[in-house]
């Protein structure tokens, strides 16, 4: 059985002491062990980096053969993940049909009808009709972001807006839509 240094020693008691350092203790041994500062505040990686910095002190780090070999490896072309950026504008190597210059709009959900459309619901006796708008939705003359504020609004609880209009895929509609009531069509049903 082999037995310890007394270089091996002081090592294993220097990670052990690193071991208990806070982050500003540690942050200041890798200043000293590495001669730059830091850029993480990690614990668990700052204490691996000054371990293994005193390790490599101590054993003489990697051997001339390790060294090349990971040269070699930087230094190969292909090695490259992501293209880099350049300073000068686009890349006129890329193919402009593969790149996306602007941000897409956002799709409007399937199960919502076209603006202009009201939905209606009865809920405890109390008719409740909703205007859908481009933006939003328009019940009782306020302005609302989603049918679920709609339906918190009106039940006093959390409901899922599409749920408690009945916005769901129907067998009738190809498109996956339920459809409200156009005005036309509420005006003679509320006449």
């Amino acid at each position: 059985m082999r037995m310890e240094n007394e270089v091996e020693t002081a090592m294993r008691k220097q990670i052990d002491e690193l071991s208990r350092m806070p982050v500003g203790q540690l942050r200041q041994k890798y200043l000293e062990v590495f001669g730059e500062e830091s850029r993480s505040n990690h614990k668990q990686f700052l204490f691996r980096r000054i371990a293994w910095r005193i390790q490599a002190l101590a054993e003489g780090g990697l051997s001339e053969r390790a060294r090349r070999r990971a040269l070699e490896i930087a230094n190969d072309a292909d090695l490259r993940v992501r293209a880099p950026k350049t300073k000068f504008g686009p890349d006129v190597t890329l193919d402009p049909k593969l790149s996306v210059s602007r941000k897409l709009a956002s799709a409007v959900d399937p199960r919502l009808p076209p603006a202009g459309t009201y939905l209606e619901r009865e809920y405890k006796g109390r008719r409740v009709i909703a205007k859908v708008l481009d933006g939003g939705f328009e019940f009782d003359g306020e302005i609302y972001r989603s049918l679920s504020a709609i339906a918190g609004e009106v039940t006093g609880t959390k409901w899922n807006g599409f749920l408690f209009f009945n916005l769901t895929a129907t067998e009738g509609d190809p498109n996956g839509k339920a459809l409200g009531r156009d005005l036309n069509e509420l005006v003679a049903f509320l006449a």
